[in-house]
């Protein structure tokens, strides 16, 4: 059976369209990401249980911009 799955994109995303950051998606019992300006690619699948730890580490050591995205 396919799940229908959801995205929903990171309130950091830029302005305009808002496609210029991260998409995120609660596929039970996991947490996937993806790259909102390329969403046919791959994607990052989580435990939902690591999925916290995951955001913590990023915003710990971020390389990301003012705007809570990743250059690029």
């Amino acid at each position: 059976m396919t799940q229908d799955v959801r995205w929903r994109k990171s309130s950091y995303s830029g302005g305009g369209d808002g496609n210029t950051c991260v998409e995120v998606a609660h596929t039970h019992p996991h947490i996937s990401i993806r790259d909102s300006k390329a969403p046919t690619r791959a994607t990052l699948t989580f435990p939902a249980t690591a999925f916290a730890p995951f955001i913590e580490a990023l915003k710990a050591g971020s390389p990301a911009g003012p705007d809570g995205c990743l250059p690029g």
